[in-house]
């Protein structure tokens, strides 16, 4: 691709997204043959004003995912050596060679399991290219069902602010960059960083702003119809963006399953929704039993004080304890119902096991065949916070 004449670099000009993810894509089927185009299912694309935080958050955003590779960043893909090529050879590093080079990096195996982008699509073209990638990674999918091709999962995350906190956070940025290298230069010690020309001057600053407001952040905004897209008010506070960036990349099923899988496993009450009211719904079964059953409610409370708490109350230390019990009260399911429901109220987990065991009953004489009768033991586990013990000092 490097390789490319001056004159096919000319060609960018021609802004045919359609022309432009051809021609990459053929190189890359050329490269590294169809089968072996096998990009990583879970691909965020970040955007991000300038100052918006995309650097102090990647991190963040890699953890709520699991994803251990660093991020892509698109400006260092342009400081390689193969765009540096590009540029020696008098040639643009336009739409299709970005396009090239983040195709091409992405096919790394370390990308496998999940990737941030930081940078891409700025123009439009790249947004039409993206949507092509897409088109062409659910084709490959299709092709190659029985190898490992996953179901592609495109997240869009823009982190957003308005033009005068991006300058301020710019010119704050160059401001910390320069005493951290006098401080370095003053000390000779520690690696210098790196200035933005933009950083100091704020003029160039409102004009990078609205490059990016006029060009990628158009881009960005046009991919809400097609992929999922979140939208993160970045002037907040860290901890607040943070917390929505949190909530984004939680798991969700409805995004990550396939619509079929994701049809057969939503007739199950999620866990969060079952959670959700059981107080009240606690409350509401305590009333009845103790309006509708008031005689059996007390003496299950009766059985818990006299059978259950004794013992309880022995493994204060542990915060859990084991119950066996015979009793045939629990042989009714709504005193055992009663119990569990007890025990939740007062701040415990209780958790009930239905034993069935074998005891001989008789024997007979003649045939010495042992008759056998079952009986129910009822296995009480009792779960509560332990109590904290302070270790003395020697």
């Amino acid at each position: 691709m490097a390789s490319k004449s001056k004159s096919k670099h000319i060609d960018l000009e021609i802004k045919d997204a359609s022309l432009i993810f051809a021609r990459v894509w053929s190189d890359l089927e050329q490269e590294f043959g169809r089968a072996k185009l096998c990009f990583p299912g879970e691909i965020i694309w970040l955007g991000g004003a300038p100052g918006a935080g995309k650097g102090t958050n990647t991190p963040f955003i890699l953890e709520a995912r699991g994803i251990t590779a660093a991020a892509i960043v698109i400006s260092d893909l342009l400081d390689s050596p193969r765009a540096q090529q590009i540029k020696d050879a008098g040639g643009l590093v336009g739409d299709e060679e970005v396009t090239y080079l983040l195709l091409h990096k992405l096919l790394d195996p370390i990308y496998q399991r999940g990737v941030i982008v930081d940078g891409f699509p700025r123009t439009q073209v790249q947004v039409e290219c993206l949507k092509l990638f897409y088109d062409k990674m659910t084709e490959l999918r299709e092709e190659f069902r029985n190898h490992d091709f996953p179901r592609p999962l495109f997240r869009t995350v823009l982190l957003f602010v308005d033009e005068e906190v991006s300058v301020e956070r710019q010119l704050h940025r160059g401001r910390e960059a320069q005493e951290h290298n006098r401080k370095a230069t003053e000390l000779g010690v520690g690696q210098f960083a790196e200035i933005r020309a933009t950083d100091l001057d704020p003029e160039a600053a409102r004009k990078r702003y609205q490059v990016f407001k006029e060009t990628t952040f158009e881009a960005l905004r046009s991919l809400r119809a097609i992929f999922h897209f979140r939208f993160i008010d970045a002037s907040q506070s860290l901890a607040k963006v943070q917390q929505e960036i949190e909530e984004e990349f939680s798991y969700q099923s409805s995004l990550e399953l396939s619509h079929n899988t994701f049809d057969r496993v939503r007739t199950i009450t999620p866990a969060s929704r079952l959670v959700l009211y059981a107080r009240q719904d606690l409350v509401k079964r305590l009333e009845i039993y103790n309006e509708d059953h008031p005689g059996l409610f007390q003496h299950v409370i009766d059985k818990v004080n006299s059978k259950f708490m004794p013992i309880v109350t022995r493994y204060a230390i542990t915060g859990m304890t084991l119950v066996n019990s015979e009793d045939v009260l629990f042989d009714n399911p709504l005193a055992l119902a009663m119990l569990i429901d007890i025990f939740s109220e007062r701040g415990y987990q209780a958790l009930v096991d239905v034993n069935h065991i074998e005891v001989p009953h008789r024997i007979d004489p003649d045939t010495h065949k042992i008759t056998c009768r079952q009986k129910r033991v009822y296995r009480f586990q009792i779960r509560f916070a332990a109590s904290a013990i302070r270790h003395g000092t020697h």
